[in-house]
């Protein structure tokens, strides 16, 4: 139990990474389970209930602002479910590592995909869906890769890892 405790959230970035990598979204059952996993895990873990509220008001929060970003075209709507259902699992003290971390991480990842945009694709690699559609110019950035590698960087310091890794 404890193992898979511990990859549960893990997995579920690296999913969520690859989803959007590959289809430029970020399905609503992924971010549900990401969300339910938290609670079911949490107690199991004996999180106390002022941790899980205040943890369920970051989600919140970063839910309310990331909705705001989306509405305005600057985020996808899997982009603002997923930074949301990880800020749940991450809580107010982690959330600005968090969000520095994706931040930094986006923001090189917009710019390597700007650059490869500049040059021609090889035909090889244009027949690749996701390849050709990841080089189109009219596509946006696959952020959630950015969000999800952020999450794994200050996974360990949640509560439910470390009371797991016990």
């Amino acid at each position: 139990m404890q193992s898979i405790a511990l990859i549960i959230f893990p997995i579920l970035m690296a999913y969520s990474a690859s989803s959007d990598l590959l289809t430029m979204k970020i399905a609503n059952w992924l971010v549900g389970t990401l969300i339910g996993s938290y609670f079911v895990l949490a107690m199991i873990a004996g999180v106390s209930w002022n941790e899980i509220g205040m943890n369920a008001a970051a989600g919140g929060l970063v839910l309310i602002f990331s909705f705001s970003f989306f509405v305005f075209g600057w985020i996808g709507g899997g982009d603002a479910k997923l930074v949301a259902g990880t800020a749940l699992w991450l809580g107010f003290p982690l959330l600005l590592p968090y969000l520095v971390y994706a931040a930094l991480l986006g923001g090189g990842l917009t710019l390597i995909i700007i650059g490869m945009r500049r040059y021609p694709l090889p035909a090889g690699l244009a027949s690749v869906k996701w390849i050709d559609r990841l080089h189109d110019n009219k596509s946006g950035v696959p952020y959630g890769i950015a969000l999800a590698i952020a999450g794994l960087l200050v996974y360990s310091e949640t509560t439910i890892f470390h009371r797991f890794i016990a």
